[in-house]
């Protein structure tokens, strides 16, 4: 090769050079612009309300069993939530009370099978929207639910008069985030509820996200956490957990993560207990394994009937 023909080959090496210079550097900023994008929006990606209001009527309760629910939040917002009460014949003889946190998808209308489940199990009901589902105002995040939550206990067991070894608490996928935050404090206030059911929920949604999403850095741009995994280690409490294998949305994996941190016995001795769901996915597990839900739950109750027989 002649000396010209390798200096003809120089512009066309840098040409080269600078094209792929470009095409990384265009990269670079589309996956930064990207992640901006969604750590701006990261909220609307976390919380999918339904925000219309709801009405009594669309529950399909009969309307002696049910009662809309208002509450004013400190910062002079209200709640909507319902209270649903069992039929005469399956109430037990000593009340309780089911205290309901969902998922982060549409409102309490979705959950009216949640509702008449637990209140098959002989329960009252408990369910109030967060801020901006189902009529309620304001915009979700998790120290303002943490906030609310404190309210809906108040309120429980206030105006309707529950003790707090009356009260389980239920939470479901993100719920169980709440559910866990909430029990957690009550714990640390010598105010633990009766019982603590969580379904389908994760190690924090930190993990969760990260799962969904593992080429994002979730854990530098997620606010809003929901770090379960720290707190359920202190929740003193009975705990039963439920998880579907076929989850792809949390997967079992994080379920199982979450359990093996908690205390193995509650304070008054109740030993925890994980349910595999082996055919349930995130949002069917009442289609799929509805009977080895409501066993499950049955037994979980019986349980802390017992138990609470034991110290009379």
């Amino acid at each position: 090769m002649n000396k010209s023909s390798t200096l003809d080959q120089i512009p066309e090496k840098m040409t080269l050079r600078r094209q792929l210079i470009r095409l990384v550097l265009l990269a670079g900023f589309t996956y930064l612009g990207f992640c901006l994008m969604l750590a701006f929006l990261q909220r609307k990606l976390i919380y999918v309300p339904r925000a219309a209001p709801v009405l009594l009527a669309e529950s399909g309760y009969p309307e002696e069993r049910i009662r809309e629910i208002v509450l004013s939040v400190d910062d002079g917002l209200n709640l909507y939530g319902w209270y649903c009460l069992p039929d005469t014949g399956k109430a037990p003889a000593s009340p309780r009370l089911a205290l309901i946190f969902p998922g982060n998808g549409g409102n309490r209308l979705n959950r009216v099978r949640i509702l008449e489940l637990v209140n098959d199990l002989g329960c009252a009901a408990l369910i109030v929207d967060y801020r901006g589902y189902g009529g309620s105002h304001g915009a979700p995040s998790e120290e303002a639910i943490a906030t609310d939550c404190r309210k809906v206990w108040g309120f429980a067991t206030g105006e309707l008069g529950f003790s707090n070894d009356q009260i389980i608490v239920f939470g479901q996928s993100l719920g169980g985030g709440v559910a866990t935050r909430l029990v957690w404090e009550l714990c640390q206030e010598n105010q633990a509820p009766a019982g603590l059911v969580l379904q389908a929920t994760f190690t924090s949604l930190v993990d969760a996200a990260q799962h969904r999403f593992p080429w994002l850095p979730v854990n530098l741009l997620l606010v809003d956490r929901y770090p379960s995994i720290n707190r359920i280690p202190d929740i003193t409490c009975p705990l039963l957990m439920l998880h579907g294998r076929q989850d792809e949305i949390v997967p079992l994996q994080l379920g199982e993560r979450l359990f093996a941190v908690a205390p193995e016995v509650s304070a008054n001795g109740i030993q925890k207990r994980f349910v595999e769901l082996p055919d349930a996915g995130h949002n069917d597990i009442y289609h799929v394994a509805l009977d080895d839900v409501i066993k499950a739950k049955r037994e979980f109750l019986d349980s802390i009937q017992d138990a609470s027989r034991g110290t009379d």
